[in-house]
């Protein structure tokens, strides 16, 4: 898909009630972020919705409720089939294998890495949750719960991240991202692909 057909696929606040979508700048170049075991890496940039394979085109939104619910960032890449299916088996292996890591450039630290049960979305899926320490000098680490759920459809990926703010209201709980936007989008998707 071009950037101008991801464009067209891409959900709004039309087609999610009880939500706002923001636009937010996506590069389609791979991810060059790193961690500590490298094999690692793909769950970490996974995390700021990329990958380590460049995107033929990429687009970014910020999913946040009107009222009260949990939001999320969602990025839709355009891959070449081939390279599709290497981000899911990437993502899902990493997460498999690994369960501390480090960020290299920001010096964070993540735990507590776990692959969840498949749920199914799309041509194919992947599920983890995963705790970010964000370590600011001279304090204890900030324990962050995100999770992160990727779907492959045909040559598109859609990955759709969400965490719980230190302190908020879903504190100490599982993040978790919310099904209603996942298929919301998947099914506006379908559409387009349907009708190319």
């Amino acid at each position: 898909m071009s950037k101008a057909d991801l464009e067209r696929a891409t959900i709004t606040g039309a087609d999610l009630a009880g939500y706002e979508v923001e636009r937010e700048i996506a590069a389609t170049f791979a991810s060059h972020k790193t961690a500590d075991p490298a094999e690692c890496a793909p769950a970490m940039q996974a995390v700021g919705g990329s990958s380590g394979f460049a995107a033929s085109a990429r687009i970014a939104r910020i999913i946040s409720p009107k009222e009260r619910g949990s939001s999320a960032h969602m990025t839709l890449s355009s891959h070449s089939p081939g390279d599709a299916q290497q981000v899911m088996d990437a993502l899902r292996t990493a997460a498999e294998r690994c369960k501390t890591f480090k960020d290299i450039l920001v010096d964070f630290d993540y735990d507590a890495v776990q692959l969840q049960p498949d749920p199914g979305f799309g041509d194919e899926s992947v599920s983890l949750r995963l705790t970010q320490l964000a370590s600011f000098e001279g304090e204890e680490p900030v324990r962050v719960p995100y999770a992160v759920v990727a779907v492959r459809q045909g040559a598109t990926v859609a990955m759709f991240t969400n965490f719980h703010r230190p302190s908020g209201p879903n504190d100490g709980e599982p993040a978790a991202v919310p099904k209603s936007i996942i298929k919301a989008q998947l099914n506006k998707l379908s559409k387009l692909a349907t009708a190319k």
